[in-house]
């Protein structure tokens, strides 16, 4: 099995395109080699160069970057999917950040890349019931990139958070597939309930900057949340709601709004 897995990350064209990117971005910026080589070049695999940037990133005096690089190997190598789901985080914030130019940027610089990736591991943790050390991850990801996210929410895979700062994500909050959000968005409760008391938010949602969903409500598939907008009630799929609180003002405009990042509301007003 291991001679398949290293056969496998040597034709694996991601990792690839990476390392021609790492390589362009040395020779262009030599100041950046330490950097760049100790990130990327010095790793074979995607899953190796983001368990190296996260260890570094969320070690302290509490716990060292080693202790946590060894933490982040296991996860990755009992999980195949923690390796899927920052794969697809990568190519959404790649084919949807206008601000995106290269796949080493979200790596290296976005702070909301990063943050997803840490919660994961934090989420695996939890999953395996190690929940104090979970909890210790949300603390440093919080603290080091400015976003809250609960090791117990569940988030699906192809999710790109723009700017991503002072996003809230509460415990029992579900996020499907290809979900955009922009910065200082929550998913949060409505009072001290200690039960299922987040959003469920559907496949393809697209949550404007500053939003706030709040309860236990569904918000459909393909649907738009504009920006500022207080999210209460259900949303049927495929429309855009905005306002304090939200209403329906129309269709959600395109059959992929996640994707298309347009938040124009001209169109239904």
């Amino acid at each position: 099995m291991a001679t398949l897995t290293n056969s496998l990350r040597s034709v694996d064209p991601l990792w690839d395109r990476i390392r021609e990117e790492a390589q362009e971005a040395v020779r262009a910026e030599p100041l950046l080699g330490g950097l760049i080589h100790s990130s990327l070049l010095h790793h074979d695999s995607v899953e190796s160069a983001l368990a190296y940037r996260l260890a570094l990133k969320l070690a302290s005096g509490e716990m060292s970057e080693q202790l946590l690089r060894e933490i982040m190997d296991e996860a990755y190598a009992a999980d195949s999917r923690l390796a899927e789901a920052a794969r697809a985080d990568l190519a959404a914030i790649y084919e949807r950040d206008p601000a995106c130019h290269r796949l080493i940027q979200p790596i290296l610089y976005f702070k909301g890349f990063q943050a997803v990736q840490a919660y994961r591991i934090g989420h695996w943790l939890w999953s395996e019931g190690r929940k104090d050390l979970a909890y210790f991850f949300q603390m440093r990801v919080s603290e080091v990139f400015g976003i809250d996210i609960h090791p117990a929410a569940k988030i699906g895979k192809g999710l790109m958070i723009d700017h991503a700062h002072s996003i809230v994500i509460g415990e029992t909050a579900v996020v499907g597939d290809n979900v955009s959000m922009l910065h200082s968005v929550t998913l949060g409760g409505t009072g001290k309930e200690d039960d299922d008391r987040h959003p469920k938010i559907a496949n393809g949602v697209l949550i404007g900057a500053g939003a706030k969903v709040l309860g236990n409500i569904h918000v459909g598939h393909c649907s738009r949340i504009a920006a500022g907008s207080v999210v209460l009630e259900d949303i049927p799929p495929m429309k855009t709601v905005a306002g304090v609180p939200a209403k329906i003002v129309g269709e959600a405009g395109c059959s992929q709004p996640s994707i298309t990042m347009d938040q124009l509301l001209k169109s239904h007003l």
